[in-house]
This record gives structure tokens, sequence and C-alpha cells, in this order.
């Protein structure tokens, strides 16, 4: 049933699209205030075997094309508008909408960046500050994703997710699946030791660091892309210790203040994970506007600044289906502000 609904949904958007119905759409008149948030991971070519899967959001080409697409019909703000508009000393423009990165790969910078840089778009890049020119720090899904592929173990593995099999290559994709669910469901200490553990019997090597190092970030910091703190080693804070959440936070805003300076007063959740503990200490540390994952479009100046909702851009964005996206959460966000 849900496979038939999404086709069904992907068909009506060809309709659409086909007939101008989107054109149309997007012409009518909107409420002032409005800001549409999308969010990327990795720009790579689909068939990358080093791609953690859930992590791919477009290639090159796709993402090129987005962007000429979101251009034409949206107008692209920096974080510093966004920031501003959140703090009522201006107003966005219509239709405006935030482009946003988070983890901060290295393919950002040698896929995405060009794009943008060319068209004159600015970005925002959501940086684990740990990370940076410290490859012993590799995220943990690239550490568990390169184990479970890499590996020349074909036996069964037992694991806390139950025995899985490791035979064939879809049967590894498969255990990645099922351990990557049982990673999140864990404590951070408890998440970083099973993969510890994992890597270790399974003699995988280590994963090359994906992600952009200083000097790169300090780069891009001058020429238009807006680096902010996404913690300092990714942990789901809402499965941390309050004393670590803060030393999460607060370390990323220090490490950011001592590598680039400039530290726009934002902050994204990983994995929209948090607890209203994560709230206060945000408050706390300085943090005017928090960016979660929850789907949908912001109302500005926000009632809720440190709970920012985004539109998630992956493998079946199409030109067509982020159109209707972007469409489809305006006009509810519009709608509700009708009716209050």
């Amino acid at each position: 049933m849900k496979q038939l609904l999404k086709r069904s949904a992907g068909a009506a958007i060809r309709a659409a699209d086909r007939t101008g119905l989107l054109d149309r759409l997007e012409r009518l008149p909107e409420r002032s205030g409005l800001l549409r948030v999308l969010t990327y991971h990795r720009i790579v070519a689909r068939d990358d075997p080093g791609v953690c899967p859930g992590l791919w959001s477009a290639t090159p080409a796709g993402f090129e094309r987005q962007m000429c697409e979101v251009a034409a019909r949206y107008d692209v703000v920096s974080l510093a508008d966004v920031v501003a508009a959140g703090r009522g000393e201006r107003d966005l423009p219509p239709r405006a909408l935030l482009i946003t990165f988070d983890d901060g790969y290295r393919d950002f910078d040698t896929n995405a960046w060009p794009v943008l840089d060319r068209m004159g778009l600015p970005a925002t890049l959501f940086v684990a500050t740990a990370l940076p020119d410290a490859p012993e720090q590799a995220f943990w899904w690239d550490r568990l994703f390169a184990a479970l592929t890499r590996t020349e173990r074909r036996e069964p593995l037992a694991t806390p997710a139950g025995l899985l099999s490791l035979a064939t290559a879809q049967d590894r994709l498969a255990a990645f699946g099922r351990l990557k669910a049982t990673v999140k469901r864990s404590s951070a200490a408890a998440a970083r030791a099973l993969v510890d553990d994992l890597s270790r019997e399974l003699g995988a090597p280590h994963p090359q660091a994906h992600v952009l190092g200083w000097d790169a970030l300090r780069r891009l910091s001058t020429r238009g892309v807006s680096v902010c703190p996404h913690t300092r080693t990714h942990p789901q804070l809402d499965r941390v210790t309050e004393a670590e959440a803060r030393a999460e936070v607060r370390g990323a805003i220090e490490d950011l203040r001592r590598e680039i300076h400039d530290v726009p007063p934002v902050f994204c959740f990983p994995d929209g994970r948090f607890t209203t503990a994560t709230l206060r200490i945000l408050g706390e540390e300085g943090i005017e506007l928090a960016f979660t994952t929850a789907r949908g479009v912001n109302a500005f100046p926000s009632r809720e600044p440190l709970l920012l909702r985004r539109i998630p851009v992956g493998p079946r964005s199409t030109q067509a289906l982020l159109r209707a996206q972007l469409l489809a959460f305006s006009m509810a966000s519009a709608w509700r502000g009708a009716s209050r």
C-alpha cells in the first residue's frame, strides 16, 4: 500500500508539472515571512561505493538542476538574513529559502559549492567540530558501513541485532540497516563501544576521512558559507547526560570560534534529537536559532526559534518533487497562519 501511494503521488506530481499546474500554483501570492529550509548531506555519484545509505542527497548534475529550479522560483537568503529576521531587525523577502548541509563532508566543497558559488547562492554548513583534521574521529555510521562492506568475512555475525548473514553484498547491506537501527537506539557510549567492537571483529580498515578540514572550512567561510555548530562528536542529545550535552554544544561553539572566529548563533540537532534540557542549554549558550529534522516551513519571526523545520532532499527528489514539496509545505504553513 505504501509503495502504491508513493507511485500514485509521483504520477500526480509529474502530471501537475506536465500540465503547468505547478507553475500556476507557484505564481500565487503568499503570506509574508515564510522561510523554507532545504537539507542536504552528500552530493556524489549515484554508484559511489563509499557513501553510507541514507546520506546520499543528489548527484552533482542533479544538484545543479535543483539549484537552477530553486534560483528561478525562490529568493535564496543567507543565514545572516535569517538571524536578523529572527531578531525582528528585518523582514524576510517573499519566497525566502535557505540552503543547508549537514555534517561537513568534503563533497560539499568539490561538488556542491562550485555550483552554489557560480550561481551566487549562499549556504549554511553544520559541522561536528571534533572531526575536521582528525580521521580517527570518523562518523560512526561511516565506520560501520565500511566495516560491513569491506570485510572479507562471510560467516554469520552475532550482534545485539541478532545473528546476521554476511554471505552476499545484499546481506551485508541488510546487516548494516539492522545494526544502524540498533546503534541509534543505544546511548552515545554504548553506540561507540558497539561500533568499535564490530569494527575489530570484522577486521575492517578505518574509513578514510570524508569531512572537510579546518583550512577548507576557513576558506569556505570567507566565500559565503556560514559554518555553524552541529555538536562536537554528533551524539543524539536525548541519549547523553545534561553535562555531556552542554559539553557538546559549548565545545562546538568554542572550536568554531577558535578556528573560524565568526560563529553565527545557530545550531543543528544531530538526527533532530533533543530534550527540554537541550533547549535550555542552547539558550544559555547564546544560540538564537536551531534546526530540527521535522518537516515543514517556518513563519518568521518564529514562535519556536529553537525548533525550526526543514525539508530534506534525497535520492527521489526530482525537480518536480522538490517543487511540489516546497509548495505543499508553504501552503500548509499559510493555511495554519490564516486559521489562527
